[in-house]
């Protein structure tokens, strides 16, 4: 099925480019004794390639049907996807309905600093790496969120300025490179959880 729908959905400028490419592949046969071994070749390859990438096209098209065809059979149809490609919002586990963008930065913080809290310390590199995403997540999220009056009243917002507070006051006292305790993790781990029921 997914063939039937990439031949009706590929571009008739391809269609008209293959068959003019094929008047020059028999050309390139009828040429054949009057040119050298090496124009025999590159005649062949124009038509080898020529004939791929037609085929690459219809195969690529047929993917791209079938993918289409499997998200309408998984219940998202043409009206769902119109309604969510210009929606901004998007409804939460909650019920509520908020700013696409800020739930994708706020879980993208939850994710991150989860991440970053259960990653040993000993393992420096891997640790770096976790903790160091989990700063950008929240620097992405602070600087377009903090303040929100859209988000500001929030569940979520409210439980993730509490995350965000606890780990400054605890950075500022121990120091930037301070390993965190076991009641500070805990206690950031249950608002992550907070925040994410909200998200």
């Amino acid at each position: 099925m997914g063939f039937l729908v990439a031949v009706m959905n590929f571009s008739p400028t391809l269609v008209h480019h293959h068959m003019k490419s094929k008047p020059q592949c028999q050309n390139e046969k009828l040429r054949q004794g009057q040119t050298s071994s090496l124009f025999d070749r590159r005649g062949f390859l124009k038509c080898v390639v020529g004939a791929s990438s037609f085929m690459a096209t219809i195969e690529f098209s047929g993917l791209q049907a079938q993918a289409s065809e499997e998200k309408l059979d998984e219940g998202e149809g043409v009206v769902g996807a119109f309604k969510t490609l210009f929606d901004p919002n998007e409804r939460t586990k909650s019920g509520k309905e908020l700013p696409k963008a800020y739930l994708k930065s706020a879980r993208e913080v939850v994710k991150t600093m989860r991440e970053s809290l259960k990653e040993n310390p000993k393992d420096n590199a891997k640790f770096r790496r976790s903790a160091d995403a989990a700063k950008e997540s929240i620097r992405d999220y602070l600087s377009n969120w903090r303040g929100q009056k859209t988000v500001a009243g929030e569940e979520s917002y409210v439980e993730l300025e509490n995350v965000i507070r606890a780990l400054a006051k605890f950075y500022s006292k121990a120091g930037p490179s301070a390993p965190l305790p076991d009641e500070v993790k805990t206690e950031i781990l249950d608002d992550l959880n907070k925040a994410e029921e909200f998200l």
